[in-house]
């Protein structure tokens, strides 16, 4: 039976490639808003549809479904799936013909999203708006082009093409996880630049994809000690001040994963669930720790606001792309796989 109950601040993940009554009881909690995905969730479109279809049926409102499926090596869905060039393909093809890598930047964005909305998915964690410095491997090839004004235009067009598929855009690592070599993932990355060094450049994408009508953003677990000590992602003076203030962005943001070491310094997952929130986030993110994800749900004493859920029903959007324009843009990605490898 679908529960009456409003969404929750709080985005999850669950074991496997079905539901068990331990998730099904997890993801009716209150505070729960979404899921998401990974590689171990997947096995063909037919099993995944059916997997999104029992998670939209648990509740009403239905819970948000996300994924992150960039392209390249970040691409969690494969069989069945159109492998999606890394999205510095792009940035070559920008470097040799500007506006053919807008219009095919646009095509891979529809296809993206259709193919995961026809699939039951919601949302991509997609694009990544970091500057290519040379120095992050983690984010690599991942970044469209060391040229923050290119960054922007690529990912705008990307993002054109993933609303007509039926998806918005989640602009990602605010305010530029780009030019530390630490991993977030496994380290507390710090990057020392001032607040002019950043705003000149990393800040661009963001500034120009929110002007956009981009709908999501995630902030970097990295601190920039001369703006503020805490990681950006728990910091209300880069959340409120620069990125809804200055920036003017209105959309849903989203925690980086809790359980990263680059959130660590925040302390236990309560303390980074709190503070995440009241640093501006609308959704915290508990992955690969359902440990964690318990605790953070039996001790996290946070009323999402109605201003959160309203940005949170803006995700949701029609699924769109049709046949002939699905065909074309699996051509178009066919041709951009086939192009020269990258860095």
């Amino acid at each position: 039976m679908t529960k009456k109950l409003p969404l929750g601040p709080v985005m999850l993940d669950v074991a496997g490639t079905t539901l068990t009554a331990e998730d099904r009881e997890r993801l009716c909690h209150p505070l729960v808003g979404g899921i998401i995905l990974f590689s171990r969730n997947f096995e063909s479109c037919a099993q995944l549809a059916a997997l999104t279809a029992e998670i939209h049926a648990l509740r009403e409102p239905r819970l948000l479904i996300a994924v992150d499926h960039e392209g390249g090596r970040v691409q969690r869905f494969r069989e069945g799936f159109t492998q999606l060039p890394p999205m510095r393909k792009l940035g070559h093809l920008w470097d040799i013909d500007p506006q053919r890598a807008l219009a095919d930047a646009a095509a891979t964005g529809l296809l993206l999203a259709a193919e995961l909305r026809a699939q039951g998915v919601d949302l991509s964690f997609t694009p990544v708006l970091d500057v290519d410095y040379g120095n992050s491997g983690v984010i690599g090839d991942r970044a469209f082009h060391s040229r923050a004004d290119v960054i922007a235009e690529l990912a705008i067009a990307l993002m054109r093409g993933l609303v007509q598929g039926g998806m918005a855009a989640v602009g990602k690592h605010f305010p530029g996880h780009g030019h530390v070599r630490a991993d977030s993932h496994h380290e507390v990355p710090v990057d020392d630049r001032t607040y002019a060094q950043i705003e000149a450049e990393d800040l661009l994408p963001f500034r120009r994809m929110a002007a956009a009508g981009m709908q999501g953003v995630m902030p970097a677990h990295v601190i920039y000690p001369q703006v503020d000590p805490a990681p950006a992602g728990f910091s209300s003076h880069w959340l409120q001040k620069v990125l809804r203030g200055d920036l003017g962005f209105n959309g849903v943001i989203f925690s980086d994963d809790l359980s990263m070491e680059g959130a660590s310094v925040v302390g236990g997952v309560i303390e980074r669930g709190v503070a995440a929130l009241q640093a501006g986030c609308d959704m915290v993110l508990v992955c690969n720790n359902p440990k964690s994800a318990d605790v953070l749900l039996d001790g996290l004493r946070h009323d999402i606001s109605e201003a959160s859920r309203a940005r949170i029903a803006r995700l949701f959007l029609p699924a769109g792309g049709d046949a002939q324009q699905l065909a074309a843009a699996r051509q178009v990605v066919a041709v951009l796989n086939a192009g020269p490898a990258t860095a």
